[in-house]
This record gives C-alpha cells, structure tokens and sequence, in this order.
C-alpha cells in the first residue's frame, strides 16, 4: 500500500488493490482527511497519473479519490450491463408466456413424481 507525503501507514486491514478502466491493478495510497485538504495538488497529481487515493479519518476509510475516466468507466459499464440484464429477462418472461410454455409448467405441477424423474433423466441425456 503506497502512502503519500502527510499519511499514515495504515495498520491492520489492507485495502483491495482497484482495477482502472485500462484493466490495471492499482495499490490505492491512504491519506488522512487533513492531509488531503493541506495537500490537495499532491492528490491530484497521484490520481491524474492513474492513481487512486483513499481518505481516511481516524484511519478509517471514507472517501476514493479516482480520475474522472475510471469514474465513467464506473458508472457507464454498470448501467450497460444493467440494460443488458433487464433485455434478456424480458425476452425470457416473454418466452414463459406462449402457449407452449404455459402448457409444459402446467403438465409439470400436474405430473408424478415417477414421470418428473422420467423428464429429468432426458433432459439430462440431451444436454450431454
């Protein structure tokens, strides 16, 4: 873990090393809240250059200081990703309503425990 010029070498729990949008780990350095407003440049600097700065107060963790493109790398990925998931439930729920689909649930609910176990070892074997 790097500290910057001011900081306190954290004792204890190390924090996780974090992936930029370039998909490199980098070490977070710890700086306390004080240090951070006496020596805000610094912290620019660090973070401009592809660094990531955690404030502490009273050795805790309370704030990340990230560059603004690992920022949009963040917040866009996370929205896509979302859109992503919410398309494909959709298109599944519409599947699950055909006909087809309606008829095969309400076979399963009505059928044996002898004819479920039938219906498993197949889909099983076609899946092999």
């Amino acid at each position: 873990m790097r500290t910057l010029p001011g900081s306190k070498r954290r004792r204890g729990r190390a924090l996780a090393p974090f992936r930029n949008q370039r998909g490199e780990l980098v070490e977070p350095a710890l700086l306390s809240a004080t240090s951070a407003k006496n020596e805000f440049g610094h912290v620019l600097d660090t973070v401009l250059q592809g660094g990531v700065v955690v404030v502490t107060k009273h050795d805790a963790p309370k704030a990340v200081i990230i560059s603004f493109d690992d920022f949009k790398a963040l917040s866009t990925g996370a929205t896509r990703d979302l859109d992503t998931l919410a398309s494909e439930f959709d298109a599944l729920l519409d599947r699950m309503q055909t006909p087809r689909a309606r008829a095969g649930m309400k076979a399963a609910f009505h059928a044996a425990p002898k004819e479920l176990g039938k219906a498993a070892v197949t889909a099983a074997r076609r899946r092999a």
